[in-house]
C-alpha cells in the first residue's frame, strides 16, 4: 500500500526548540484538533484551522526561551493539560490559555528535557535530573555526562515508576529513585526518547530511541534488564532524529512510526506483517524538522503528519487529496474558496509590505537620531559539529531562519579559509571537513544572513589533538599496545581537563568518584584508545605509536605551559607497528586498486564501442565498466584519500624511530616511493630495516 500526502502550511510562529509541538485531545475520533506550540520568544500558541484559515485559541505574551511543551493531566483522562519548561521555570496552561501553574524549580541551570506522567514532574538540566511529585521534591540524579532527553514508563500499566535518561555518552540510565538500576549502551548518541505506540507497546516496557547518528531502535525496559529488539542503521547517510511519534497513519489499525530528522526529512514506517518496521513514506522539507504528531487538523476526516520546523513553520502533510472529482455545484464551491483564498492572501501580502515600509522609516529614523545606539539585527543559528563514523569526516551544518548570504570558513592561521556563497532562500548549508590528528586548534565560521543592515554572527568550533578517535564501550585487550604513563602532583580534576583538550565527547565535568577510564576507537583506521586517570596518575594505551606520540607532545606542553612537573614514561610494543600497517593494508589496497580501474575505462569503452557488446571481456573488465560512473566518482575523492594513508603511514615511520631518540624524516622520500609501486611485504620490512 503506498502512501500519498499533500503538504499544507499552516502557519509561522518565532524559531522552535525541540519537542515544543503537540496536538490537542478531541472526544470525536478523526475530528480536527487543535495545535498548540511554544518557540524560542517565549510565545506559547494555540490555534486551530477553519475554511483553510488558522484561528487563534490564546497566544501568550514573549518570555523565557520554550525548551520543552508536553501535555499532561489525571492518569487515563485526556490529557490536554498544557505545560511548558522555560527557563528554570515550568508552567501550566488550559486548553482555553488560562494559566493555573507557575512553579519555579530553582534550577541553576536550564531545563533541556521534560516528562509528565500523571502528577510526577520530570525534568533534566545538562546534568542534573530531577524528579517532582505535586511539585515536591522526590529524586535526584547528576549524570556523568549530557542529558539529551527524559522519559517514564506508563505507571497506569507497570504500577513502578521507571524514569529512562538518554545521554549523550551513548547510554540510557534506568532509574529507580534516585538511583541507576541498570544501564543500556545504544549506537549512537541518543537525542529522543519515546514510548512504542505511544503507551509502551503490548507489554508497556516498548522504549523508542533515536540517535544523532540517525540511527532508530526499540529496547523493552524490563524490571531487571534490557531486551533490544530492533535496530535501523541510517545506511542512507540521514540526519540525526530529533522527534518521534507512534500515529496510524496509513489506515491500517497498526500505529506507524513517524520520524523527523535534523536534515529536513520525515518518515514513516510501518509494522504491518513485520517485527521490524518498514520504510513506507518520505518527504524532504528544507529545514529541521523539530515536533512530530499524528492527527487531523486541516480538516475532518483526513488524517496527517503535523510537523514543526525550526523556522517556527507548522506544516501538515495530509491525507486529503488536492485534487477531487466533482459535480458542477461542488466545483462552483471550489472555485469560490479558491478565490476567497487568493483573495485572503493579497490583503495580507498587502498589510505585511506596509509594515516592512514602515519598520523600515522607523530604523532610519532610530539610526539618524543623535542619541541613537547601535541597532544590530539579531538572528538565531542552529549549528552542529559531529564527527562521522563511516568517512572519518567531520560535518558543519549551520541553519538559520532567513536566507544565509555566505559563510566564511577559517581555521588556524588560514590553514583552511573558505567562503560560500550560497543561492537565494538558501537557510540550511552542510559542509564536510577532514581534519589531521596531531594537527588542532579552532574552526570559526562566519554566518551573514540576507538582511538589512547587513550583520554576521561567528561561531567557534574546537578541533582536538585526537580529533578522529570516537568514544565505543568496549577494546581489545589483545591487541599489541603501547603505554604513555604520566605521573605527578596534579589534581583529578586537572589530568581530566587533559582528557578533554586531546578527545572528543568527553564530558566536560569530572566523572563521579576518584578516578575514570574511558574507551576510543580512531573513526578512520580502527585503532583504539584507553584512558585510565586519577589524581597523580594518568595511563594511555593504543595500538597505534602515532596516538601515543600526539598524546606525550600535547601534554607534555599543556604541563610545561600550566608549570606542572610531569612524569612521562612509555612502553612501546614494537608489533603494534605491523599490527597497525595490516590495519591500514585493506584501505591503502582498494585506493590503489581503485586507480588501475579507473585507468583502464577509457579503454575498455573504446572497445565495447568497436565491437558493439562487451560478451568477450572477461568479467572482471565488464564489472568495471559497468561500475564505471560509481568507480569515477570515487576516484575524484581519491587524491584526499591517498594523501590521507601516506601521510598516516609517515607518521607512523617518523613516531616509530622518535621513541628511539632517531630522526628519520630524510628516509621519507624513499617511503613515498615504496608507497608508489604498494606491496606490503616490502613497506614492513623497510619499517624494520629502517
Amino acid at each position: 500500500m503506498d502512501l500519498t500526502l499533500s503538504r499544507a502550511d499552516y502557519l509561522q510562529v518565532g524559531v522552535t526548540s525541540q519537542k515544543t509541538m503537540k496536538l490537542l485531545p478531541t472526544s470525536r475520533q478523526r475530528a480536527t484538533q487543535k495545535v498548540v506550540i511554544g518557540d524560542q520568544d517565549g510565545v506559547v500558541m494555540c490555534f486551530g484551522m477553519k475554511k483553510g484559515e488558522a484561528v487563534s485559541v490564546f497566544k501568550t505574551l514573549p518570555g523565557q526561551k520554550v525548551s520543552r511543551l508536553e501535555l499532561g493531566g489525571a492518569l487515563n483522562t485526556p490529557q490536554e493539560k498544557i505545560f511548558i519548561a522555560a527557563g528554570s521555570e515550568i508552567r501550566g496552561f488550559t486548553k482555553r490559555g488560562k494559566q493555573f501553574l507557575s512553579f519555579e524549580t530553582n534550577l541553576t541551570e536550564s531545563i533541556k528535557a521534560m516528562y509528565i506522567s500523571g502528577s510526577d514532574l520530570f525534568l533534566s538540566a545538562s546534568y542534573i535530573y530531577n524528579h517532582y511529585c505535586d511539585c515536591k521534591d522526590q529524586n535526584y540524579y547528576l549524570s556523568g555526562d549530557k542529558i539529551n532527553d527524559v522519559i517514564c514508563l506508563p505507571v497506569e500499566r507497570l504500577s513502578r515508576v521507571t524514569p529512562v535518561l538518554a545521554c549523550q555518552d551513548r547510554v540510557l540510565r534506568v532509574l529507580q529513585g534516585s538511583d541507576v538500576t541498570y544501564e543500556i549502551e545504544v549506537p549512537g548518541p541518543p537525542t529522543v526518547l519515546a514510548l512504542h505506540n505511544g503507551d509502551g507497546g503490548d507489554s508497556g516496557e516498548g522504549l523508542l530511541f533515536g540517535t544523532s547518528d540517525g540511527r532508530l531502535g526499540l529496547i523493552q525496559i524490563t524490571a531487571s534488564k534490557p531486551i533490544h529488539k530492533w535496530e535501523i542503521r541510517n545506511d542512507k547517510k540521514r540526519g540525526g532524529i530529533l522527534c518521534l511519534d507512534s500515529f496510524d497513519i496509513m489506515g491500517d489499525g497498526v500505529k506507524d512510526l513517524l520520524v523527523g530528522r535534523d536534515d529536513g526529512m520525515v518518515e514513516v514506517y510501518s509494522f504491518e506483517n513485520a517485527n521490524e518496521p518498514v520504510l513506507r513514506f518520505d518527504q524532504m522539507l528544507s529545514e529541521s524538522v523539530t515536533s512530530v504528531q499524528g492527527g487531523c487538523v486541516g480538516k475532518d476526516g483526513y488524517d496527517e503528519i503535523v510537523l514543526a520546523t525550526y523556522s517556527g513553520w507548522v506544516t501538515g502533510l495530509t491525507t486529503e487529496p488536492t485534487h477531487k472529482e466533482s459535480g458542477p455545484g461542488e466545483e462552483l464551491k471550489l472555485n469560490q474558496e479558491m478565490q476567497n483564498k487568493i483573495a485572503s492572501l493579497r490583503t495580507e501580502l498587502e498589510h505585511l509590505q506596509l509594515k516592512v515600509l514602515q519598520e523600515r522609516e522607523n530604523y532610519q529614523q532610530s539610526s539618524q537620531s543623535s542619541q541613537a545606539k547601535s541597532t544590530v539585527p539579531s538572528f538565531s543559528i542552529n549549528d552542529k559539529f559531529t564527527l562521522n563514523k563511516d568517512d572519518a569526516s567531520y560535518s558543519l551544518v549551520l541553519e538559520v531562519r532567513t536566507a544565509i548570504d555566505n559563510v566564511l570558513i577559517q581555521s588556524n592561521d588560514n590553514f583552511l579559509l573558505a567562503t560560500y556563497r550560497c543561492q537565494a532562500n538558501t537557510t540550511r548549508l552542510e559542509l564536510k571537513i577532514r581534519s589531521i590528528e596531531g594537527q588542532y586548534g579552532t574552526l570559526q565560521a562566519y554566518v551573514t544572513p540576507r538582511i538589512q543592515p547587513k550583520t554576521c554572527q561567528v561561531r567557534q568550533y574546537h578541533i582536538k589533538p585526537l580529533s578522529l578517535h570516537q568514544r565505543t564501550h568496549f577494546i581489545d585487550h589483545d591487541r599489541p599496545m603501547n603505554t604513555l604513563t604520566l605521573t605527578g602532583q596534579f589534581s583529578f580534576a586537572e589530568v581530566h581537563s587533559w582528557a578533554v583538550l586531546c578527545l572528543p565527547e568527553v564530558p566536560e565535568k569530572p566523572p563521579a568518584g576518584e578516578c575514570a577510564t574511558f574507551y576510543f576507537q580512531n573513526t578512520f583506521l580502527d585503532t583504539q584508545l584507553e584512558c585510565a586517570y586519577r589524581k597523580g596518575e594518568g595511563i594511555f594505551k593504543s595500538d597505534n605509536i602515532s596516538t601515543i606520540s600526539i598524546l606525550k607532545d600535547v601534554l607534555s606542553k599543556e604541563a610545561t605551559k600550566r608549570k606542572i612537573n610531569l612524569n612521562i614514561s612509555y612502553e612501546i610494543n614494537e608489533v603494534s607497528v605491523k599490527h597497525t600497517l595490516k590495519l591500514i593494508h585493506p584501505k591503502l589496497e582498494y585506493q590503489l586498486l581503485l586507480a588501475k580501474k579507473v585507468q583502464l575505462i577509457d579503454a575498455l569503452k573504446e572497445l565495447q564501442v568497436h565491437e558493439g557488446n562487451t560478451s568477450f571481456l572477461i568479467p572482471e573488465y565488464r564489472c568495471i565498466l559497468e561500475e564505471a560512473d560509481h568507480l569515477q566518482e570515487e576516484y575524484k575523492k581519491q587524491p584526499a584519500h591517498l594523501e590521507r594513508l601516506y601521510g598516516m603511514i609517515t607518521d607512523l615511520f617518523i613516531d616509530k624511530f622518535k621513541f628511539k631518540g632517531t630522526n628519520v624524516k630524510t628516509k621519507v622520500p624513499v617511503l613515498l616511493e615504496i608507497l608508489d609501486s604498494y606491496d606490503q611485504n616490502t613497506l614492513i620490512s623497510f619499517f624494520d630495516a629502517a
